[in-house]
């Protein structure tokens, strides 16, 4: 008795993809994995799925058909990085004014520096 693959027993009950979607053009499978009929989560699982198929499909799959298919992961990387950016807050910068203590300890130590080197010098 064969024994059979985890990846055997996936079902996607949460998503469909369209039927023949992974034969299609690479911005054609990006775009389709990134809506949200197909990957309600968003495109990062879209990202997961064309990765289990590429995956699935394994040496099966043709040198032009895996170019295509890495094409499309790279389209949708980038469609992922997108939307990152559009929801991370822009952070304000802040200056920081330094403070006259702040300054007079970093004077006082370079003089203690200078000293120590000028007296070293004497000594030899």
């Amino acid at each position: 008795m064969a024994t059979k693959k985890w990846s055997a027993k996936v079902n996607t009950d949460s998503t469909h993809p369209d039927d023949g979607l992974f034969n299609r053009s690479p911005t054609t499978i990006a775009k389709a994995l990134a809506s949200k009929k197909v990957s309600p989560k968003g495109p990062a699982s879209g990202m997961r799925m064309l990765n289990f198929y590429i995956n699935r499909a394994g040496k099966n799959l043709s040198a032009t058909r895996n170019a295509a298919l890495e094409k499309a992961k790279s389209i949708l990387s980038g469609i992922i990085a997108d939307q990152k950016k559009e929801a991370s807050p822009k952070k304000k910068s802040v200056t920081r004014k330094s403070s006259s203590k702040a300054v007079k300890k970093s004077t006082k130590k370079s003089e203690r520096k200078r000293s120590t080197k000028t007296a070293t010098r004497k000594a030899a």
